[in-house]
């Protein structure tokens, strides 16, 4: 077992390169049909819409009904908001990627739209510090999925501040950006985004009162923060056990979470939608077969916050390239040395 003060000090040192560009090398060597999942999906656009009109009809009955409700919007928030917006999140996710039209302003639209009922103007600040984490994964400088070195230190391991910690965790997720080398946030598209939401906001606030607006704040708040859908921040690339960085979920709400428990398929191949994410690890199963992955967003909730092996530092940072071994780098020939590709098959 590792030593639980080393994990409070200190994101876990990596002299490897990240697994996926040579896993999926590997896959594309051995199932070249794979390139057949690795389409755009138009319908995404039609979830992404139905799911703004969802909500905001939501909110105009929560209004209707006023503050004296707002027990009734908690509940609804918490059993159908929640997995809305996280579902739009998902979407915005494959715009980022441009997974739905080949035209990145469409892809950009899309996002904006699906963006609305988050409240805040969040999709083009995500479009490009996620990129960023494909192409650096690990790398503080670069990967805002870090924890700010003072984010870590402040939660540490206690079981309340790391409750806290989730629950808030969108309003300390945008103080990391800011870190990041050469990132640019504010562009045109960031201003559109800004506006739609401003505009959004105003327009339900003027049409359906603030008990509607109040609804709408819960079901952000529980969307990407104290709730099941919100374990899939931790499920992602937290772990205690620093064999394997990367891990899928595969349970019964990536139905409402448009697979997004795919995250070692979509980090090997993320030129594949949503839609096809199952079918990659069906038909590379050898690849997948021996990772290990959670079954239980619910469990893994509370195993993050009970567990006290488990700290904001329970992640593996890259170590620069001029301090690696050299036996660990990329070679000429575009294969990764030493790269395992399986792992001990243990369920969470």
């Amino acid at each position: 077992m590792h030593n639980l003060k080393v994990m409070e000090a200190a994101f876990y040192q990596s002299e490897c390169d990240q697994p996926h560009p040579g896993r999926a090398r590997a896959i594309i060597k051995a199932h070249p049909e794979v390139r057949q999942l690795m389409v755009r999906n138009p319908w995404t656009a039609l979830i992404a819409v139905s799911i703004v009109v969802l909500q905001t009809a939501i909110a105009c009955g929560m209004g209707t009904l006023g503050f004296s409700y707002w027990w009734l919007s908690l509940l609804l928030a918490f059993c159908i908001g929640a997995f809305a917006n996280h579902a739009n999140y998902v979407i915005i996710h494959d715009a980022t990627h441009n997974l739905i039209f080949r035209s990145p302003s469409w892809n950009k639209m899309v996002a904006v739209i699906a963006d609305l009922p988050n409240l805040t103007p969040g999709a083009m600040g995500f479009r490009v510090y996620h990129l960023k984490h494909h192409s650096h994964q690990g790398d503080y400088e670069w990967d805002a999925d870090l924890a700010n070195h003072w984010e870590a230190r402040l939660v540490g391991n206690k079981w309340y501040r790391k409750a806290i910690w989730l629950m808030l965790f969108p309003f300390f997720q945008v103080t990391r950006p800011p870190r990041l080398k050469a990132v640019k946030m504010w562009d045109r598209w960031f201003s559109i985004n800004l506006a739609c939401a401003i505009v959004y906001d105003i327009a339900i606030v003027y049409f359906f009162g603030w008990a509607g607006f109040l609804y709408l704040v819960f079901a952000f708040l529980f969307s990407i923060g104290l709730h099941p859908v919100g374990a899939r921040w931790i499920q992602e690339h937290y772990t205690y056990d620093f064999d394997q960085e990367t891990f899928s979920y595969y349970g019964p709400i990536n139905r409402l979470a448009l697979n997004m428990g795919y995250h070692n398929e979509h980090h090997d191949l993320s030129s594949i939608p949503w839609n096809n994410l199952p079918k990659l690890r069906a038909i590379a199963p050898e690849f997948y077969g021996n990772l290990k992955y959670h079954s239980s967003w619910s469990r893994l909730v509370l195993q993050f916050i009970f567990d006290k092996r488990y700290s904001l530092y329970s992640r593996v940072e890259r170590m620069k390239q001029n301090d690696r071994p050299q036996a660990t780098r990329e070679t000429a020939n575009g294969e990764i040395d030493n790269l395992d590709l399986s792992a001990r098959p243990i369920r969470f």
